[in-house]
């Protein structure tokens, strides 16, 4: 299986960025809240894993502001 949007459907995606992920909700231990998020164009067809990987190093590289970590709320 790919991993291109052509190659794949919605549902394709959603479970790659699942599996990838680990927790999708990214609620607990320590998982950054706005991570799971920024996959959205890409479950939605809107950009390539590349492309959001790159943007997301250039946030990085850059210093602005990144996803934050939190503790479980249980």
């Amino acid at each position: 299986m790919g991993y291109l949007i052509s190659e794949t459907t919605r549902e394709e995606r959603e479970k790659i960025v699942e599996e990838a992920l680990g927790n999708i909700e990214a609620t607990c231990d320590g998982c950054a809240p706005g991570l799971a998020d920024m996959y959205d164009d890409y479950i939605n067809g809107k950009k390539e894993l590349r492309e959001i990987t790159m943007e997301f190093n250039a946030r990085y590289v850059s210093g602005e502001e990144m996803p934050t970590r939190r503790s479980c709320v249980m």
